[in-house]
């Protein structure tokens, strides 16, 4: 073995196994058996008889290091001192020992971390990073997904949905909490104010430009003055030229807006990946509890937890029941903005210097 095996890699996944619960790493590839006690929790039986519980907790996912103690405290002294957490920022416990299961759910409820998010439960939104880490935020998705969390923990911790469902929170429309069952989005309406006084000192133009996906923004002279302008027929008001050039303000308190998405997913069990869908636009961005927003959510969850059947999806319940009847069941208004099949991109993709067909 040369030496180079040794080195430490920058790039790609980590190896797992130095991290793993012994009794994981050991039976790699031999479970043969698997089940779902309770809400929150999992097991598994490999061929040798080893036993191992999961037990999945809910977090706030920006974690203070008291939080990050308090958690490891909890696998140090109630688990078996291994870890992981989920692509959502769930945390897991993983151990042997079945007694330990319900005094580390105890634990964990007491100190204000839910256990749930298993099997057909509304598991934990993933989200963007919002005000506190991104440059391009129109709200805070961290804070809405607290706001949704504390109406729906009742969903979390119980497993009473149809199937599983996915939720996500994206603080601008680049999208980057993905396809989901029900994806919540800001949406900005107006293209960016330039302040083109600023840009020739703040902003590399030519970076600015290839940033636009749909090629609406062009060097332009104002005032005698290096700037930028933008063409809004074709301006998208995705917000993807205000990280490189904050002079382009697009946030905005009136017209930036959030939009209700839904049938996202990127699974193939049962059914192809999916698209999900606008069903609801112009909801206030009313920070901090964004009331209005919650209550979209939690109406369409209870239609579809009233309507759907056992292991249907939620793209699976609405091609069953139709767009018509989920808009009357749901009470969202239907408008033309609504269900969008446009096979437009095409054209305006093709007028970039980036992308061609």
């Amino acid at each position: 073995m040369s030496e180079r095996t040794h080195e430490t890699i920058e790039s790609g996944t980590p190896d797992p196994m130095p991290y793993m619960h012994p009794a994981m790493a050991k039976n790699y590839g031999k479970w043969v058996f698997h089940s779902h006690p309770k809400a929150g929790v999992l097991y598994h039986r490999a061929e040798n008889g080893d036993q191992i519980w999961t037990v999945k907790a809910g977090t706030q996912r920006q974690m203070d290091h008291y939080t990050i103690r308090k958690l490891a405290d909890i696998a140090d002294q109630y688990a078996d001192g291994h870890v992981r957490f989920t692509t959502r920022s769930n945390i897991e416990y993983m151990v042997t020992d079945e007694a330990k299961v319900e005094p580390l759910i105890k634990v964990l409820s007491d100190s204000g971390f839910p256990v749930g998010g298993t099997a057909n439960s509304v598991s934990m939104i993933a989200h963007t990073q919002g005000w506190l880490h991104c440059d391009i935020p129109g709200t805070d998705a961290s804070g809405a997904v607290k706001a949704l969390m504390d109406d729906l923990y009742h969903e979390f911790t119980h497993c009473e949905m149809p199937n599983r469902v996915k939720l996500s929170t994206s603080c601008c429309e680049i999208n980057c909490g993905g396809q989901a069952d029900i994806a919540i989005i800001i949406q900005h309406t107006k293209p960016p104010k330039i302040n083109h006084d600023l840009v020739a000192n703040v902003c590399e133009r030519p970076s600015v430009v290839a940033r636009c996906p749909v090629a609406a923004i062009r060097p332009a002279l104002v005032n005698g003055k290096p700037s930028l302008e933008v063409d809004e027929k074709k301006c998208i008001c995705c917000g993807a030229c205000f990280p490189p050039c904050p002079p382009m303000q697009i946030n905005d308190p009136e017209h930036s807006k959030f939009a209700i998405w839904v049938g996202g997913k990127n699974s193939n069990a049962r059914s192809r990946p999916t698209f999900h869908k606008l069903v609801a636009s112009g909801l206030p961005n009313n920070a901090p509890r964004w009331p209005e927003v919650g209550a979209v959510v939690k109406k369409i969850l209870a239609v579809y937890k009233a309507d759907g059947r056992p292991w249907e999806r939620m793209n699976d319940w609405i091609d069953r029941i139709g767009w018509p009847a989920f808009f009357e069941k749901t009470g969202l208004p239907f408008t033309k903005y609504h269900i969008d099949n446009w096979r437009g991109a095409r054209n305006s993709l093709n007028a970039s210097a980036h992308i061609r067909f």
